[in-house]
């Protein structure tokens, strides 16, 4: 591949003529042969990067990525210097390249050599003759010298073109003139013939053709020897004359130089003094201005400070009188409305005969003194520990020692809570109103929560359970919200016993009640539309709704159903957990009505689980506990004695009439009064109704 490579250098000056009309010969007589035409400028190493504060940090304390960028930021930014060489290559391809390096013919000498550039073409400039003295050799010449055996130089000069094979010729023939002749002469005449490689406009056309004639007779070997050492001497005695002229006028250069370096030297000193006297008189002045007026800005804010000072010591004053007027006030009416709250619940604790009061020693003894290893649960309201009462195991809920605020909430539970009695509600057993302690029948299989998530060694529920779980909470949902005189609101539905810190827990708490803090009884519908989906999918409620809702529209809603279940019934499990999306919208005005909207469909599936799930029951027989101890027969009216055994209603009245023992422990009982059992109630009627639908 030919390629041809020109050194160009910018700027408008006589270096910039040279190399534009280095450009235009190389166009106009190499571009046509050659396939790769190629702009060479050197730009002297960078060892130092500015920085903005006009610091320069050297090359060597920088990392190697930023000094890259940093070369190929002035790389590009020298690309310019190409743009009217460019315009000079009539539209054609053209390639740019910018070297680096302090000595510019070296940087020259070995690109072409490691890019194997055929042709190397550049400018030569003519300096006057102190210039071309001082500087020595130029680029021209050492390109001339060191340029590798296959390119070709090409020096294009204002009067001719110096290329490396007429050079080399005038190299050797002026070799031999100099052999010929004295030591010193041949010193000054390879001295001239380096300016005149170097920078050939410098001389006149006769010296040219006085060169050129010497050219052509040591080219022509066969003439006389005579004739050629007479020219030799003559051209001599020229080039003398020229060198000595040069050194006369170098000398008187120095001369003059010198001269005004001194004159020069002499002026900037006393420019220097006076400058320096006044920059300091100027500073001493600005220095003095700049304290006055420190002085005066910190005086006036010292006196702004003490103004704004007084005044707010005048009004915290007036304020701390206030405060304490207000507080005393505030104090005396908290105390009153404290004594008259507490005389009224004391009262009240005491009057009320719906329920059983226990003692503080009774509940301390059966708590073990409030054994942190009884407490099954924790939350804002207090802990509740499990233990036994009356030798019946119960759950005792005891209000914190420092909650005071909480027994307005104890009252209230225990006023709502004494008037309710559901199959599917907890059965309040008793209070103590001396330690804030309420008494609640235990379930001892746990709670919903450890049934789904299998904790606690707890075994999955069949889909036929979780369908009658949700129904039968449906429907003590909707005997709370028919309370009369006003709606009971649970507040903190969830599938598990440990309370919350508030009234609610955030999971399952109605986002509308959360937003205005009003609270219906739809509220109450949102959180059991988040139990629904657990029951069918075993997922945390965080986000359920959207999984669920995401699944149906991606028609994939059986991969998400809980897979410990193997049998879902698949088109009454979709309609189920859309009627649970509906309860979950998060506006109440969305949700659907719970008794005629939503209980009726729950129902349905509930008595068709019931119908499908006979099979699985088909084999079960009755748990020994629904057998009355003394009939031996399963109860119809479960009660609960002091003893802590349920008996058949009618069995234990009869049994109370004649003795005053147990008839499973033998010991004597503390006292006659008799609880109903709802919970086994329940229990013994789901299993009756079970077996009578497995019967043909």
């Amino acid at each position: 591949m030919t390629s041809v490579a020109v050194a160009v250098n910018g700027g408008e000056g006589v270096g910039g003529r040279g190399s534009r009309r280095a450009v235009k010969w190389a166009v106009e007589n190499l571009l046509p042969q050659t396939q790769r035409f190629i702009l060479v400028h050197v730009i002297p190493a960078i060892t130092f990067i500015p920085t903005p504060s006009g610091d320069r940090i050297p090359i060597e304390e920088l990392d190697e990525n930023v000094v890259a960028l940093y070369v190929l930021e002035v790389k590009v930014k020298f690309e310019e210097i190409f743009i009217p060489f460019k315009k000079l290559c009539k539209a054609q391809k053209v390639e740019t390249v910018v070297l680096m390096d302090d000595n510019p013919a070296s940087a020259i000498l070995n690109y072409v050599s490691q890019s194997g550039i055929n042709s190397l073409v550049l400018g030569s400039w003519s300096p006057n003759c102190i210039i071309r003295k001082l500087k020595g050799p130029g680029v021209p010449t050492t390109v001339l010298n060191g340029s590798p055996e296959m390119c070709n130089v090409h020096v294009v000069s204002k009067r001719k073109i110096i290329t490396k094979s007429t050079y080399s010729s005038f190299i050797s023939e002026a070799s031999s003139r100099n052999r010929m002749s004295h030591e010193r002469d041949h010193k000054k005449s390879s001295s001239s013939i380096n300016n005149l490689v170097s920078e050939p406009e410098i001389y006149s056309p006769y010296v040219e053709s006085k060169v050129q004639k010497s050219f052509g007779e040591s080219s022509l070997s066969h003439r006389s020897v005579k004739g050629s050492e007479a020219s030799m001497k003559t051209e001599s005695s020229y080039v003398q004359a020229e060198i000595e002229q040069l050194r006369l006028e170098l000398q008187n250069t120095i001369s003059l130089y010198k001269r005004a370096c001194e004159e020069l030297v002499h002026t900037q000193s006393q420019v220097e003094l006076l400058s320096s006297d006044i920059v300091e008189e100027a500073g001493r002045v600005n220095a003095a201005l700049e304290r006055e007026e420190a002085l005066r800005k910190i005086a006036a804010e010292e006196k702004a400070k003490y103004l704004q000072a007084k005044t707010e010591l005048e009004e915290a004053k007036e304020l701390l009188a206030n405060e304490a007027y207000e507080r005393q006030m505030a104090e005396l009416r908290a105390n009153k409305e404290s004594s008259e709250k507490q005389r009224i619940v004391d009262a009240l604790f005491m009057s009320d005969r719906r329920y059983k009061k226990y003692t503080q020693d009774e509940i301390e003894l059966a708590t073990n003194f409030f054994s942190q290893s009884n407490v099954i649960g924790e939350g804002g309201y207090g802990k509740v520990y499990k233990c036994i009462l009356d030798h019946t195991p119960v759950a005792v809920k005891a209000l914190r020692s420092d909650a005071v605020t909480k027994k307005e909430e104890f009252l209230r539970e225990v006023e709502v809570l004494s008037q309710l009695h559901h199959p599917h509600l907890v059965l309040l057993l008793g209070a103590c109103p001396e330690s804030g302690c309420l008494v609640y029948e235990y379930l001892e299989n746990g709670s919903l929560e450890e049934h789904i998530f299998h904790r606690n060694e707890k075994s999955p529920l069949p889909w036929f359970v979780r369908f009658r779980v949700v129904f039968e909470v449906a429907c003590a949902l909707a005997f709370l919200h028919n309370s009369k005189p006003e709606p009971v609101v649970h507040r903190d539905l969830k599938p598990e016993y440990k309370d919350s810190i508030i009234a609610g827990t955030l999971c399952y708490m109605d986002p509308e009640y959360m937003r205005t803090g009003t609270i219906r009884p739809k509220s109450d519908l949102y959180a059991f539309g988040i139990i629904i989906l657990q029951l069918l999918t075993a997922h945390q409620p965080n986000g359920l709704a959207s999984i669920v809702e995401n699944a149906f529209r991606k028609g994939c809603f059986e991969d998400i159903l809980d897979t410990s279940v193997a049998d879902w019934p698949l088109a009454e499990t979709e309609e189920l957990a859309k009627i649970a999306l509906q309860c979950s919208q998060l506006r109440c005005r969305d949700r659907p009505d719970l008794d005629t909207e939503v209980l009726p469909v729950l129902r349905r599936l509930a008595d068709s689980a019931a119908t499908r799930g006979k099979v699985e029951r088909a084999n079960t027989h009755a748990p020994s506990h629904y057998f009355c101890p003394i009939l031996q027969e399963i109860m119809d009216d479960p009660y609960i004695a002091s003893d802590g055994f349920t008996y058949e209603y009618r069995a234990i009245k009869a049994w109370l009439q004649r003795h005053s023992v147990s008839p499973v422990t033998k010991l004597r009982l503390q006292h006659s009064m008799l609880t109903p059992n709802h919970t086994l109630r329940s229990a013994i009627q789901e299993w009756g109704s079970s077996k009578h639908c497995q019967e043909p």
